[in-house]
C-alpha cells in the first residue's frame, strides 16, 4: 500500500498531473544533462534562464495575455498580494471589494490598513452560499480598483460572470481556479493566484498586471511588494522560487497536451456533473453552494449529521482518499475536484458516497 497512489481531494496543496511527477523525478539529479539538479541551480544561469522564460511563454499562451501585462512570479504566497495590491494600485485611495468568502474577508481586512475600503457586495448573511448579482453590487466610479475572490474554495462558490464596473479595473484573486477554465485576461487590470492548486506547487505567486497600472505605488512601499521594480527585474530582483517556478512549467506543458483550456475546462464540467448530479438526486447529502453559483473545483455538501460527517470521512481514508474533511470554519466535506484530478477519482468518490449513502441512510 505504501507505493499505491490515493485520490487526493485536497484543497491545497493539491493533487499533481503524475506525468509531472515523473517527469521531476527523472530530472531530478540531472537536469537536461546540467549534471545538478534544478534545486542547485543558479538562478542567473542560462539553463535556469530558459527555464522561467519557457514557463511564462508557455503561461503567456494558454492564457492569451495581452502584451500589454506584466507576468509576474513572486513569493509570499497570495496571501502577501492582499497588502501588495493596495500598496501598488490605490492612488486616489479608495476601493471596492467584494466580499464572497473567507479569503475576500482577509483581503478586505488588509486593505483597509491603506486606504477607504468599501465593502461593495456580501453574501455573507447567507452564509457565503451564492455569488452576488450585478444588481446586488454597489460599485463606485471613482474606485481605483473593484476586488473579487472568483472561486471560494471554503464555502464551494464560483463567479459565472465578469462584474460591469464601468472601466474600474478588476483586480481577481484566482488561486483556486486559475487555468480550470478559460478567461478574458483583458477584462481584468491584475490576476493573482498561488501556484499550489492547479498550477504547482507552493513557493510561487503569479500576478498579471496591466502595464497602465503600474508606477504608483504608495511612499513606504517594501521593494519586494513594488510590481513596478519586479516588473522591470523580470521577476529576478532577487532569487525567486526557482524549483516552484519550473514544476509550474512542466504543469503548463502537460496543460497543452492535454488540449489547453479548453478541453481542461470541458473535463472540469464533466467531473463537477457527475458529483453535483448525484447530490442533487440525493435526499441524504446535501449540497451547500446554490446551484447557479457551484464551484466546479470545490464541492462542499454535507451528510444530516455532524457524526455521519465525520464518519463519512474516515471511512473515505480507508477507501482510498484524503482530505475531504471540510474546512474548521464551515464543517461538513469538500471535494476540491482541480486539474489534476481525474475522472476516475470522482467516479470512486461517488461509488464510495452511494455505498455510504446505502450504508447510513437510515440511521
Amino acid at each position: 500500500m505504501a507505493d499505491k497512489r490515493i485520490f487526493n481531494f485536497s484543497a491545497g496543496p493539491s493533487m499533481l498531473p503524475e506525468e509531472v511527477l515523473r517527469t521531476a523525478s527523472e530530472q531530478m539529479l540531472n537536469y537536461k544533462g546540467s549534471g545538478m539538479s534544478v534545486m542547485e541551480m543558479s538562478h542567473r544561469s542560462s539553463a535556469y534562464d530558459q527555464i522561467i522564460k519557457e514557463a511564462q511563454r508557455r503561461l503567456r499562451a494558454l492564457l492569451q495575455i495581452p502584451d500589454n501585462y506584466k507576468v509576474l512570479f513572486l513569493q509570499g504566497g497570495a496571501s502577501t498580494q492582499f497588502s501588495a495590491i493596495p500598496m501598488n494600485l490605490l492612488r486616489s485611495g479608495s476601493a471596492d471589494y467584494v466580499i464572497t468568502g473567507h479569503f475576500a474577508n482577509l483581503a478586505y481586512k488588509e486593505a483597509t490598513k491603506y486606504g477607504a475600503i468599501q465593502v461593495a457586495g456580501s453574501t455573507q448573511e447567507e452564509n457565503f452560499s451564492r455569488i452576488p448579482t450585478q444588481e446586488e453590487l454597489q460599485l463606485r466610479k471613482d474606485a481605483d480598483y473593484v476586488y473579487l475572490c472568483s472561486n471560494n474554495t471554503i464555502y464551494g462558490t464560483q463567479w459565472k460572470y465578469v462584474p460591469q464596473t464601468q472601466g474600474v479595473p478588476i483586480v481577481a484573486d484566482m488561486s483556486s481556479d486559475i487555468l480550470s477554465r478559460t478567461i478574458d485576461v483583458s477584462q481584468y487590470g491584475l490576476i493573482f493566484a498561488g501556484a499550489q492548486k492547479n498550477m504547482g506547487i507552493a513557493g510561487v505567486t503569479v500576478v498579471i498586471v496591466r502595464e497602465d497600472l503600474l508606477g504608483f505605488q504608495l511612499a513606504g512601499t517594501p521593494t519586494m511588494l513594488n510590481y513596478q521594480i519586479m516588473a522591470d527585474k523580470d521577476s529576478m530582483y532577487n532569487t525567486p522560487p526557482t524549483y516552484a517556478i519550473y514544476i509550474l512549467g512542466l504543469v503548463l506543458e502537460w496543460i497543452e497536451r492535454q488540449g489547453g483550456l479548453e478541453a481542461i475546462e470541458a473535463r472540469n464540467e464533466r467531473k463537477a456533473k457527475l458529483l453535483y448530479d448525484y447530490l442533487d438526486s440525493s435526499t441524504f447529502y446535501q449540497a451547500a453552494a446554490q446551484k447557479q453559483d457551484r464551484s466546479l473545483m470545490n464541492v462542499t455538501f454535507c451528510t444530516p449529521s455532524k457524526e455521519l460527517d465525520a464518519l463519512f470521512v474516515s471511512e473515505s481514508i480507508k477507501a482510498g482518499m484524503s482530505n475531504l474533511k471540510g474546512h474548521r470554519a464551515v464543517g461538513g466535506i469538500r471535494a476540491s475536484i482541480y486539474n489534476a484530478m481525474p475522472m476516475e477519482g470522482v467516479e470512486h468518490l461517488v461509488a464510495f458516497m452511494k455505498a455510504f449513502e446505502a450504508t447510513n441512510g437510515g440511521r
